[in-house]
């Protein structure tokens, strides 16, 4: 397996004058569509509360988990158990299970009140993982905004308009649990099998293990290796499809671990979304929601 040490570009250069700062954003992101993150201000001990609170969850009964599955949410609220989820084209089901906690609207908000956007769920158990992912939510919600802000500037697009569209976004954090793999699961059967992401633009802080690969150009399957404390930052099929392919949705999985690491493996991403009813301006036109249903489709959660 080849290796890919993943370039590091430094949030922190967005404060600076300088008026191309977002180039060291945008050239890894546009040669290999990821990016490692430093300077991101994301705060190490609201990680682990939230990978603590993730643990506790997922060590619950299945039973008491899947009371809270949402199918006619399309499961982007709630609970998604084990071997539901399908990358496209993939004839059998990822080895995980997680949650999707989803922007805090209220039922009066028009979003909401029309059917375009689910509000949140929150489990009754355990008491502290709704408050941890919350905050970690937040977090990355504000992170993505100011990301996709100099990305926007820096590709000369509307920033302002870009930034008002994922405001009220349908922005997602995922809550991943990986179990051990074990002999009865399907052949072939890998954590997360090659996919690209749906959305603009993904955060995912560092994960309890690695796995994780991209594939190059070339064909040839990498592993990320960063430094420790980085978020990844990637673009996916809503990017693509806004910028003509400049930056790309680029193809990723995650593998299973070697037999002496068969241990549990818990991920946090952060999938930035806009309004489901923000018409993406390309020929022709479409919703952001309608892209989005059509992958979810794909992926047989729909």
């Amino acid at each position: 397996m080849r290796e890919l040490e993943l370039p590091v570009f430094d949030v922190r250069a967005l404060d600076g004058p300088t008026p191309d700062a977002a180039r060291g954003l945008l050239d890894p992101l546009e040669r290999w569509g990821f990016v490692a993150l430093q300077g991101h201000g994301l705060d190490p001990a609201l990680l682990a509360e939230a990978y603590a609170a993730a643990a506790s969850f997922f060590a619950q009964p299945t039973a008491v988990k899947r009371a809270w599955e949402r199918p006619e949410l399309g499961r982007q609220r709630g609970y998604t158990g084990f071997g539901v989820e399908h990358a496209r084209d993939q004839g059998v089901h990822d080895l995980k299970e997680f949650w999707q906690v989803g922007r805090t609207l209220g039922a009066e908000h028009p979003l909401v009140a029309s059917g375009l956007m689910p509000d949140d769920l929150v489990p009754a158990t355990p008491p502290d993982f709704g408050p941890a992912v919350r905050a970690l939510y937040e977090a990355l919600d504000a992170l993505s905004q100011r990301l996709l802000g100099a990305l926007a500037r820096g590709l000369g697009l509307d920033a302002p308009a870009l930034q008002e569209a994922v405001r009220d976004g349908n922005s997602v954090l995922r809550v991943i649990h990986y179990p051990p793999t074990r002999a009865s699961d399907p052949d072939g059967a890998v954590r997360a099998a090659a996919h690209e992401d749906i959305n603009l633009l993904t955060l995912l802080p560092a994960s309890t293990q690695p796995g994780l690969q991209l594939l190059d150009r070339d064909g040839t399957w990498r592993a990320l290796v960063t430094p420790p404390d980085v978020v990844i930052c990637d673009t996916g099929d809503l990017m693509q499809v806004l910028t003509g392919g400049r930056l790309p949705a680029t193809t990723h999985r995650v593998v299973n671990p070697p037999g002496g690491a068969n241990v549990s493996r818990y991920s946090l991403p952060f999938f930035a979304h806009p309004r489901p009813d923000w018409v993406l301006p390309v020929d022709p036109p479409v919703t952001a929601g309608a892209l989005l249903r059509r992958r979810l489709e794909e992926n047989r959660v729909l």
